[in-house]
């Protein structure tokens, strides 16, 4: 085999390996990919094989990355999520052009979606298909072109745009209120605090920010702003959430602020994967986000 043919591995043993290599297991990348065991384990052999070089230290247990295998999975997933995503582009409806975006829940249906009427009008070709996702994830390893996210913009083999900041604010309805006192910070360290999952630092932080020393929470954890909202106004406890998100329950007087709105450390980004090939319906899509962050609500 000439040395430019070694080099240029099959997809069918490189999607065995980056199977096998993600999952750290023969028998759960076979059943991902629907093939028998020793056929995924065939197809290791023969890329090790190609590329003169041992991917994986075996035992009669497990199996698990050597060094080199490990830097050259990390490639070969990026390899391989660009050229799905350039199948999927060309096999495509030639007229329509697809934007796969990953999104906030509560930021989503609350500020993006009533947005988004005006993106449609704007580019009627292309077709959005929406997913959710919360927490950090590797782009190399998601069928995605680009995501909002929450956070900093330190995000792995990615380009961020900020999107907006945010202030959180102390919040609680009037039935939970009843008989408590809550005009000073120290009021709301007898109550029952409320914490997302995503942000269990948030109630230390507000409360540093207003000269108070807050003992480590332990009250109700909740994986999303809406349920945590629907949890205050049922009057379970005192929440802290963006404030530009909550607009409408504050507004109808569902629920009210107890306490100073603090400036968050982190914000909103608009984020793409850097090492791909460019989905132009993408940039599209970050371009009409830039009109949008000044936009009245």
């Amino acid at each position: 085999m000439s040395f430019q043919r070694r080099l240029i591995p099959s997809t069918s043993a490189l999607a065995a390996f980056e199977a096998v290599a993600r999952l750290g297991s023969f028998t759960a990348a076979a059943g991902e990919l629907d093939l028998t065991q020793s056929a995924v384990s065939r197809q290791i052999r023969v890329l090790e094989e190609q590329l003169q070089s041992r991917l994986f230290e075996r035992n009669s247990r497990n199996v698990a990355l050597t060094n080199n295998g490990r830097e050259y999975a990390q490639e070969v997933r990026q390899a391989l999520s660009i050229i799905r995503r350039a199948s999927v582009r060309a096999v495509s409806n030639t007229r329509q052009r697809a934007l796969r975006l990953a999104i906030l829940p509560t930021f989503g249906t609350r500020w993006l979606m009533p947005r988004i009427p005006r993106f449609v009008n704007q580019y009627p070709d292309v077709t959005l298909n929406f997913t959710t996702r919360i927490g950090r994830f590797d782009f190399s390893s998601q069928d995605l072109d680009a995501a909002i996210i929450h956070g900093t913009p330190d995000w792995p083999n990615a380009e961020t745009m900020l999107l907006r900041n945010e202030t959180m604010v102390p919040v609680a309805s009037d039935g939970f209120l009843h008989n408590r006192p809550h005009g000073e910070p120290k009021d709301i360290l007898n109550m029952p605090r409320m914490t997302l999952h995503s942000r269990p630092t948030e109630w230390r932080k507000w409360f540093e920010a207003n000269g108070t020393t807050a003992p480590t929470v332990n009250g109700m954890m909740f994986e999303q702003i809406s349920t945590l909202l629907q949890a205050c106004i049922g009057g379970v406890g005192v929440a802290l959430l963006p404030e530009f998100l909550i607009r409408k329950e504050l507004r109808a007087g569902a629920v009210r602020i107890i306490g100073k709105a603090v400036r968050s450390e982190e914000a909103y980004y608009f984020v793409q994967p850097e090492l791909q090939t460019r989905n132009s319906s993408a940039d599209n899509f970050r371009d009409w986000l830039k009109s949008e962050i000044d936009t009245p609500e």
